[in-house]
């Protein structure tokens, strides 16, 4: 766990990762709150906290007395939505300083291609 941010955001973002990289799949069940709290030690109010987002965003549906599933079309929905943010954080910053440096797009994404191949 990252201190730095808030348990409860890193217990959606973890079940966010499993179903974008097909770990869990649509209408496949999530780990409870209770088993998230025991893997994670933490209190279950914080587990549930994390979870609740995931079903306010429409990742995660509840289904009376069985559980909580990953709701359809979640991992397209995810996927959008990271995307749009990875464009945001990274991408419009780095065009930016690109720009104050003299670099054109082209030589940019040479730049960008040779740092994939290094790492």
């Amino acid at each position: 766990m990252d201190e730095s941010r808030p348990i409860f955001l890193q217990i959606a973002e973890q079940v966010e990762n499993d179903i974008i990289e097909g770990v869990l799949r649509e209408d496949e069940q999530i780990p409870s709150t209770n088993e998230l709290a025991a893997f994670h030690r933490i209190n279950p109010a914080t587990a549930l906290k994390g979870v609740n987002r995931l079903v306010d965003d429409g990742i995660v549906a509840k289904r009376r007395g069985i559980g909580m599933f990953v709701a359809p079309g979640a991992r397209a929905r995810l996927i959008e939505r990271r995307r749009a943010d990875f464009a945001a954080e990274y991408l419009r910053p780095l065009i930016i300083e690109a720009e104050k440096l003299g670099i054109d797009i082209d030589e940019l994404a040479g730049l960008l291609r040779a740092e994939r191949i290094q790492s």
